[in-house]
């Protein structure tokens, strides 16, 4: 068994180091005109100021190259991969093949993660991007516990797994909130309606409230629920799974950090000390995330532990 890497995503350059410290691994950052639901929003040139900074700590950086690019957006693709090229960033996730063309086409030797969100849910796929240059596949949220182990078990990738944070259930290319919002005559800048924590839509049948936000890429809606596998981690590690992510979008810095380092204690116990120490301190780090979890999303395990249903 090998250590997996703890992935995190970084709100700006100084929670960056912060999360360095408490134990991350692997960064993704990148900006929403070319990434899909991004915690925080990385310029160019405070992608290659974070690049620097990661690879002075001897960790990584991945860039988000995974938005929905229509015909208009391609040009503007290929001028920013020369720039990540030129950066020098370890990794591009994407998931539309326009990327892999562009790649191919621009001579760009930086590593691929394939992250086609809900879709990626059999080591076919991942086989298949493999072939094409994928060195990672993303797995979608939506899979059960014994569908993961057996992707793993026949993938030839790496193959990476979200195990905290918010789950898009939603995306529209439309602007529904600012539709919205106009038809009530009270218009709303875009920038401001990804940061408005108080956006929900309501299930009354269910009790539940999903967070809903907008951006470049249109209008995004997440589970009512935060995935915590901070308790649930010894068949994913024992199965060699290369990479865990931890998503912080819509949450705090401190969240974020405070998440990765219960993270990081955890796989740490597991492999320096074994199962048994790992075993001995996963209550009380659910229990610390459990106190700074925010009290309109309760904590669960996502689709881990029960069947996806449509």
């Amino acid at each position: 068994m090998k250590k997996p890497e703890i992935l995190v995503t970084p709100k700006s350059l100084d929670h960056v180091n912060a999360l360095i410290e408490a134990g991350a691994d692997a960064f993704i950052i990148g900006e929403q005109k070319f990434g899909l639901r991004l915690a925080g929003e990385f310029t160019l040139n405070e992608v290659e100021q974070a690049t620097k900074i990661i690879h002075e700590a001897g960790k990584k950086v991945y860039v988000a190259v995974n938005a929905i690019f229509h015909n208009d957006r391609l040009d503007a693709l290929d001028d920013y991969l020369k720039q990540l090229q030129r950066i020098g960033v370890d990794s591009l996730v994407f998931g539309d093949p326009a990327v892999v063309m562009a790649v191919r086409e621009l001579g760009i030797t930086i590593p691929l993660h394939w992250n086609p969100e809900t879709i990626a849910t059999n080591w076919f796929q991942a086989n298949y991007w493999e072939e094409r240059g994928a060195k990672r596949a993303v797995l979608a949220r939506e899979l059960s516990l014994d569908e993961v182990l057996e992707i793993k078990e026949n993938a030839k990738p790496e193959i990476e797994v979200q195990v905290h944070g918010m789950t898009c259930m939603f995306q529209s290319k439309r602007s529904l909130l600012g539709n919205y919002f106009l038809y009530r005559g009270e218009a709303m800048e875009i920038e401001n309606r990804k940061e408005n924590k108080n956006m929900f839509l309501h299930d009354k049948e269910r009790k539940n409230k999903y967070p809903i936000y907008e951006d470049e890429n249109g209008t995004h809606i997440f589970s009512p629920n935060d995935m915590c596998l901070i308790d649930e981690l010894t068949e994913l590690l024992e199965a060699g799974i290369d990479s865990l992510k931890i998503d912080g979008v819509l949450h705090s810095e401190d969240y974020i950090t405070t998440v990765t380092n219960c993270y990081r204690q955890a796989v740490d116990a597991f492999f320096d000390q074994g199962e048994d120490a790992y075993n001995a301190m996963k209550d009380e780090l659910l229990e610390k995330i459990e106190e700074i979890q925010p009290k309109l999303r309760p904590l669960d395990t996502g689709f881990i532990f029960k069947e996806t249903v449509y």
